[in-house]
């Protein structure tokens, strides 16, 4: 089975019982106060998991670009991706009958019986190979038992208690992936590949390799507060997901995902013309690295994100500069090796992702670039660590051991200050020095990366008050205070567009109960007339107390009307649009004000540069 089928026939099957596919979102999350990126299919729909009406009903189902970076440094591996396909369906609400299709929600029974029934009847898994966990009960979530009920269906099922593991809240519960939110005991599905390199007595949850997680439940039906309470929703919710990836290659036998199509060209690619012969070239982590950071950048460049030294910029950065110092250790040298790697990461998803087709020539510009700049500096970066080696050893270079020595967990740590300065100098990120020192054996730890961060932010003076960058996923909080600066978004953008210019559009936003961060694309620094033009309009039309109104309507009918909006083409059929008065007209989710007279004064209080051809604008309103 490839991945185009099995997209297709994943949302066929969810689509027979009553749900509706929505398109994928894009990877720079729209008005999420806390996230860099869309961590999964869940993220998007966070206020319809809150009790907002879904304007494509209560079931859904999609496949949702995802990004994760919270396991880059298993990358490498046989299962670890930082861009992946989610496979995901959903349930907004109290459970249902499951003979009423489309008629409502629905719960634990029918989400792990349409599980099962995919896996085993719809791509043929072996069901005496699947093995499930369940969240078993923890101190940690005060008042939540063992889940009895997902054990029993399971039983039902045919999975025998030696294949149904209980496990606790690190392993069986989801979220909140921020400090509160929505969350809820989870049950997930393993398949036993076969391998036992680790040992027998290995178990689903582990990372002995023997188990590859493939599909995942989630019974939404708390939300955690501020403090700490977990507290029911106002709804029941089913999340789930598979990862694309992993069900791919068990499907077709692998013992990797780099071993399918959506890898497998690439890597021949780079294995054709490395020019390192050493024990290095022969191991398959730097073809899986390359591939697959450069493979999220490629759906990040997409996405709107462009390199810098900010948030998803840095991200973007840090990927595709760690590509590179693997590329140099396998004696890639020039753009060839990497004008013949794109089109073969991007290939695969031509018929799923139709826009890649017409930005491909932006997505090699981009990236090509960036590589054109970190290679002018990566030499001389790695000169620089090798003198900060050099000194601590006594003159060796860490490339070069004389014979016998070895330099393992050496206890010699590495000066984080002089870490900040090689970065600041040659643009080798701090997480890049220490992937590089680490590997010729010097102590590169906690201590020392909160060295160079401090030096960092004391640097760029950007230790201002309150404010805390993420670089995880995370969900909004729906306090009035950050509703009102979330309805001053769409002042604000509509002002910077009767200022500026309709070729202005939003590409980010975070709302915070402390300030407003607003994203989006334009050229020039704003001149302060500008900016006193904008605050004005924005002002004028709270001043005028305009009545906010949600409408539900097609994608067409909000085309003609003028709507505008962050990726507005990744939209359903059917849309939620809000109207502030005769004066904003804009897709989103929500939450909003009634009247704009609840947002109160308007202030901007910086505009700066973001990247190239974007800006960035920090206000405040009281």
């Amino acid at each position: 089975m490839t991945a185009k089928e099995l997209r297709t026939k994943y949302l066929d099957f969810f689509k027979k019982k009553g749900h509706t596919v929505i398109p994928s979102a894009s990877l720079v999350p729209e008005h999420d106060p806390t996230a860099l990126f869309t961590t999964a299919g869940m993220h998007p729909l966070v206020p319809f998991l809150m009790g907002e009406e879904h304007p494509s009903g209560k079931r859904l189902v999609n496949v949702q670009k995802s990004m994760r970076t919270d396991d880059i440094d298993e990358v490498g591996d046989s299962w670890h991706n930082t861009f992946f396909e989610m496979l995901g369906n959903w349930s907004l609400g109290d459970s249902a009958s499951p003979d009423s299709i489309g008629q409502g929600g629905y719960w634990k029974k029918e989400a792990i019986e349409w599980s099962f029934e995919f896996l085993t009847r719809e791509l043929g898994l072996d069901p005496e190979k699947i093995h499930v966990t369940v969240f078993g009960g923890d101190k940690e979530i005060p008042g939540v038992s063992e889940d009895k009920e997902s054990i029993q269906i399971w039983k039902n099922l045919g999975i025998p208690d030696e294949r149904i593991f209980k496990l606790g809240k690190k392993d069986n519960w989801w979220g909140p992936v921020g400090n509160s939110g929505p969350c809820g005991p989870d049950t997930e599905m393993f398949y036993d590949t076969g391998r036992t390199s680790h040992g027998e007595k290995c178990q689903p949850g582990e990372t002995c390799g023997k188990y590859a997680e493939i599909w995942n439940d989630v019974f939404m039906e708390f939300n955690k507060t501020a403090d700490g309470k977990y507290e029911p929703l106002k709804q029941k919710n089913v999340d789930t997901g598979m990862g694309l990836e992993r069900t791919l290659a068990i499907l077709q036998g692998k013992n990797s995902v780099y071993e399918t199509e959506l890898f497998s060209e690439a890597i021949k690619t780079l294995e054709a013309i490395r020019k390192s012969g050493d024990v290095y070239s022969k191991t398959p982590a730097p073809y899986r690295i390359i591939t697959d950071h450069l493979k999220a950048a490629i759906f990040l460049v997409s996405d709107g994100v462009r390199p810098s030294n900010k948030e998803r910029g840095y991200v973007l950065r840090r990927l595709i500069r760690r590509a590179m110092v693997h590329s140099r250790k396998l004696g890639l040298e020039g753009d060839e090796w990497l004008s013949n790697l794109l089109p073969k990461l991007i290939r695969p998803y031509l018929n799923s992702y139709q826009n890649l087709k017409e930005l491909t020539p932006e997505i090699n510009e981009v990236i090509t670039l960036e590589v054109d700049k970190f290679r002018e500096t990566i030499d001389e970066g790695i000169k620089a660590l090798k003198k900060i080696f050099s000194r601590a050893i006594g003159g060796i270079d860490p490339e070069n051991l004389p014979p016998g020595m070895k330099l393992e967990n050496n206890v010699i740590r590495v000066d984080g200050n002089e870490v900040f300065k090689i970065y600041e100098t040659y643009g080798l990120t701090p997480e890049i020095s220490q992937e590089i020192m680490t590997s010729w054996g010097l102590a590169f730890d906690q201590h020392t990366m909160k060295e160079c961060y401090q030096a960092m932010q004391k640097h760029q003076e950007i230790s201002r008050s309150g404010l805390k960058k993420k670089f995880a996923g995370g969900l909004g909080d729906h306090s009035d205070i950050t509703v009102r600066g979330h309805t001053a978004t769409h002042l604000l953008h509509q002002a910077l567009r009767d200022v500026l210019g309709n070729q202005v559009h939003q590409t980010g936003s975070n709302i915070t109960p402390e300030r407003i961060r607003f994203d989006f694309s334009y050229s020039e620094k704003l001149t302060d007339e500008q900016i006193r033009k904008v605050e004005d309009i924005v002002n004028s039309k709270i001043k005028k107390d305009l009545k906010v109104n949600k409408e539900l309507m097609s994608a067409k009918e909000a085309d003609k009307i003028g709507a505008i909006g962050l990726f507005k083409d990744k939209y359903a059929d059917k849309v939620s649009i809000y109207k502030i008065g005769d004066y904003s007209v804009e897709y989103c989710g929500g939450p909003h004000v009634k009247h704009t007279a609840e947002i109160g004064h308007f202030k901007i209080i910086k505009e700066e540069a973001l990247g190239s051809g974007q800006r960035r604008i920090r206000a405040v309103f009281d």
